[in-house]
């Protein structure tokens, strides 16, 4: 099971929290590995748990490709592969839902 890194949950929950005085989101980052709003937290878990999961995927596809074409690692593959569509939805689905809500508390104030 594919799971986001509770370093990568921490740095959400952390920088979901930091405001600077006038109660705005802090923002002085110049590329950095913090993020500077929740959002981009979010983006951020989501993008770590993809490359991991793509690289469980690359790795099983290498030892299929150097000769263990074995039926359980054509099926573990298969498994890891349907895992990350479901993990790329589900990423593509809250950003989308998040950004759309974000956009209409922009439009209310």
């Amino acid at each position: 099971m594919t799971t986001i890194s509770p370093d990568a949950i921490g740095d959400f929950i952390g920088r979901a929290s930091m405001h600077n005085d006038n109660g705005v989101r802090s923002s002085g980052r110049s590329g950095g590995a913090s993020a500077s709003s929740w959002y981009e937290a979010m983006s951020r878990a989501w993008g770590q748990t993809l490359d991991q999961q793509a690289t469980r995927i690359t790795n099983l596809s290498d030892v299929i490709g150097q000769g263990g074409d074995q039926p359980s690692n054509v099926v573990a593959l298969t498994a890891e592969s349907l895992r990350m569509q479901f993990l790329s939805n589900n990423a593509s689905t809250s950003q989308n839902s998040v950004g759309q809500a974000l956009e209409t508390l922009g439009r209310k104030q």
